[in-house]
């Protein structure tokens, strides 16, 4: 099963008086972006929804300085618990029934609740992904879904492509960013929330992978838009980001992939790290990508043993929601379906 987190803290019991959705912001040193995401919900067309801010034991003082209405509630974090952890402790502490998830650099439009808790209703899909692009230039995307190969690699559809790419009606896709993401609670409860083992990166993936598995589908929204700071602000891959993606991207195909497409995915898999691991752009990030490779196979036991309880129940669904172009891979071309029902 899919490792869950600690208890929260003391004084963190669950809020009393329900709403439809709640908005979960997983916070560490995020600056002056923290207040200007508060205020953007603040704006929101749509008001039936509370918002739990959760900080990972920031130093920044960014969260002391915050500023907030009603319907906000802060939850100082012991330590660091990454983005995977936090996000389920702060989801334990509502009931709504949706539940939302936004970086703290991630700013939404005044409409964006509305749409997405709009798209939930309407097609019943398990999770909605929004439109996201760069706080720079919204005429491009920082992304349109999260997309999987059937190798195993995942990417954002769209990544710094131009936003004539987008759709204009909503269509399925493999995942959400969780960057801004709606989760159904009973999707997500079922599914065992993010994989805490994976602190951070791919934890987005990997859990809606499950999403898949059980049944679930993706919708993206194209009218729920946010403007996201994170991914456009540096085009440097730090060590860290490099070692949890390698890692997580291991476990999530370890665990997800289904055995039926192993005869195609495996040797796919193994081409892709190899290639990786040649193409590693300098000695650091070689580095980490090894070192994620030696921690993952390490660790990678319980993960195989857990496969057991992921079978998927609709294998046609999962596979037609995979890419199987090595041309999608390498452009981060969006890979859309027409919805169904």
């Amino acid at each position: 099963m899919v490792a869950g987190p600690a208890a929260p803290p003391a004084d963190a019991a669950p809020t009393g008086s329900p709403t439809e959705v709640v908005v979960l912001i997983v916070a560490f040193n995020s600056g002056p972006h923290l207040q200007a995401v508060i205020d953007a919900l603040a704006r929101q067309s749509f008001t039936d929804f509370t918002t739990i801010v959760w900080d990972n034991a920031s130093t920044d003082g960014a969260v002391e300085a915050l500023r907030v209405g009603p319907g906000v509630r802060v939850v100082r974090g012991p330590d660091n618990l990454g983005f995977a952890a936090a996000n389920n402790r702060a989801a334990a502490l509502s009931r709504a029934p949706f539940i939302v998830t936004l970086n703290p650099d991630a700013f939404p439009d005044p409409d964006w609740l509305e749409i997405l808790v709009g798209a939930a209703r309407r097609t019943g899909a398990a999770s909605v992904a929004s439109l996201q692009l760069t706080d720079e230039d919204p005429r491009i995307l920082d992304g349109a879904g999260d997309m999987m190969s059937v190798i195993g690699v995942a990417w954002r559809g769209g990544y710094l492509q131009p936003r004539s790419l987008q759709p204009r009606e909503p269509v399925e896709v493999f995942a959400a960013c969780a960057a801004a993401a709606l989760y159904r609670r009973e999707a997500f409860e079922a599914a065992g929330g993010f994989d805490a083992r994976f602190f951070c990166y791919h934890e987005d993936v990997d859990l809606g992978f499950r999403l898949r598995l059980n049944g679930g589908r993706c919708v993206l929204e194209p009218r729920a838009v946010v403007r996201h700071v994170g991914s456009a602000s540096s085009n440097a891959i730090s060590g860290f980001a490099e070692y949890h993606g390698m890692r997580n991207r291991l476990w999530t195909f370890a665990r997800d992939m289904p055995l039926a497409l192993m005869p195609i995915a495996l040797p796919g898999h193994i081409l892709l790290v190899i290639f990786l691991l040649l193409r590693a752009q300098s000695p650091k990030m070689r580095e980490a990508r090894l070192r994620a490779l030696a921690d993952g196979w390490r660790g990678v036991g319980p993960f195989l043993a857990e496969r057991s309880r992921w079978r998927p129940r609709k294998l046609l669904d999962l596979a037609r929601a995979l890419s199987w172009s090595p041309l999608a891979i390498s452009r981060r071309r969006p890979v859309y379906r027409r919805l169904k029902g």
